[in-house]
């Protein structure tokens, strides 16, 4: 909740300090994956010491949190304000016509009900995995590739009549 609610108190701290980053970012490995008490069991340690790297060395960590805060804003957004529609990517109310799909980890943070997605979004692949969490594409890479391949398959098989 502090991501989304107070994004740039965090960012500044952990910024300031790499024992700070590296707690913060370990912690959220562990809460947010897939890894049934052993962190080591999804991430292997050098991965888990890039990603602080890369953050510290670039300075990201306060960008990276401020997503969770724009999507909260968005979200209550449109949940409260009447001038604001559902869908804030079509502004004349419509869903778009682009074709979606959705990987549902179990181990996500909040995993969208189809029906709230088909409000939005032209849904043609809904998959619920069978493990995983919010770092899907570093702890489950080949579930998410097949799935990427498969709906990229079915989208070109569907626009050319040609499987590739």
């Amino acid at each position: 909740m502090i991501q989304s609610t107070k994004p740039q108190t965090l960012g500044y701290g952990l910024n300031d300090s790499p024992v700070g980053l590296a707690a913060w970012i370990v912690e959220k490995f562990y809460s947010w994956s897939d890894n049934v008490g052993d962190i080591e069991s999804c991430f292997s340690k050098d991965e888990l010491l890039t990603n602080i790297t890369i953050y510290w060395a670039t300075q990201t960590i306060n960008s990276a949190i401020r997503i969770y805060y724009e999507a909260m804003k968005a979200m209550m957004q449109a949940m409260y304000n009447p001038l604001v529609k559902l869908n804030p990517f079509d502004k004349t109310g419509k869903k778009t016509d682009v074709p979606a799909s959705f990987a549902l980890f179990p181990h996500d943070l909040v995993n969208a009900p189809k029906d709230f997605a088909e409000r939005i979004f032209n849904v043609q692949q809904w998959t619920t995995m069978p493990k995983g969490g919010h770092f899907a594409a570093m702890e489950q890479p080949i579930l998410l590739a097949e799935d990427i391949r498969r709906f990229v398959n079915n989208v070109q098989t569907h626009l050319t009549g040609r499987n590739f």
